[in-house]
């Protein structure tokens, strides 16, 4: 498969390098960090894991000593190239990554072979709750409203998403099959500007997608938010219920986390997930979210494995009869 060429060779080339420069230790020194950090973001820049990516390492070079992070956008593949990047580079403390839950769900899609398990979790900054988005003019004020037009109109509401098989397609699929009706899903491959173009316009009923990138909308009054697929109300939208509030176990969620390839020393994790703990808990970063509309989150090590974790594993199942083209 391609993604386990495309591994294969980077681990090579990094076996290579240090072979070429007899670095047996990181930097030849035992206090961590003593060079630069690099940082593989997966995405491109200006999206929402950059600005996560780049606001959370900003900040963590504040709490730990001598640190220096230098990110670099490796977007290609969908993200898998700066992901298998990760996994595959030397697990010295010098190059981390960021995941995103695509990380859950390619696996499965056979997009890619690399799963949480080959890495080691640092932190995970934002986890995007799934949103119940609507015009605010909609004659549905809450999710309940909109089911029953939904089982009134079978077939005929149509929701858009940012293309069939991705995250918020896939969180369309799951709202049908827990509330039993038929939605029709509307891919629009550029993502959240086109979607709200086509909302605001009446093209589409509604989106179910993460609620920041249509903050702008909510707070002119343009569209209003009936229900958030999150385990607590969101700090950003305190008013807008949860699903589990509703009677209904439904969680997704578009994380992006900060990691280390798998065999990293347990020392150094710890020192990096202690700067971690220590940036997100800190009024300045979640002031510095907030201002980009993000829903700032703190989810530290083995909560954040978990979280990586136990979204593969639903994916698996929520992936199975869903198509992709």
């Amino acid at each position: 498969m391609e993604c386990k060429k495309m591994a294969a060779l980077v681990l090579a080339g990094a076996m290579a390098v240090t072979t070429m420069t007899g670095c047996g230790s990181a930097g030849g020194s035992d206090k961590y960090p003593s060079k630069d950090i690099s940082v593989i973001i997966p995405k491109a820049a200006g999206g929402g894991t950059d600005t996560a990516a780049r606001g959370l390492i900003q900040y963590m070079k504040e709490n730990l000593e001598g640190a220096n992070f230098v990110a670099t956008n490796k977007p290609d593949g969908g993200g898998v190239t700066g992901m298998v990047e990760t996994s595959a580079a030397k697990a010295d403390g010098y190059t981390l990554g960021m995941v995103t839950v695509e990380l859950a769900m390619f696996p499965w899609q056979d997009k890619c072979q690399v799963t949480p398990e080959d890495y080691a979790a640092i932190c995970a900054p934002i986890a995007a709750p799934a949103a119940l988005i609507v015009p605010a003019d909609a004659p549905y004020d809450s999710v309940d409203d909109f089911v029953a037009y939904c089982k009134e109109n079978p077939g005929k509401v149509q929701v858009g998403n940012s293309g069939m098989g991705a995250i918020w397609h896939v969180a369309a699929v799951s709202f049908e099959k827990e509330f039993d009706v038929e939605l029709k899903h509307i891919p629009y491959p550029n993502g959240s500007a086109d979607i709200a173009a086509a909302l605001t316009g009446g093209h589409i009923d509604a989106p179910i997608a993460d609620p920041s990138s249509y903050k702008s909308q909510v707070d002119a009054g343009e569209m209003k938010i009936l229900g958030i697929m999150s385990e607590e109300r969101s700090s950003i939208y305190p008013d807008v219920p949860t699903f589990k509030e509703m009677g209904h176990d439904m969680v997704i969620r578009a994380w992006a986390s900060l990691v280390a390839p798998k065999d990293t020393p347990e020392e150094i994790l710890t020192q990096l997930r202690d700067a971690a703990k220590t940036t997100c808990e800190s009024d300045e970063f979640k002031e510095y979210f907030e201002k980009q509309g993000i829903d700032p989150q703190c989810i530290i090590g083995d909560d954040c494995q978990k979280m990586m974790e136990d979204d593969y594993a639903m994916y698996e199942d929520l992936l199975k009869d869903i198509e992709t083209e």
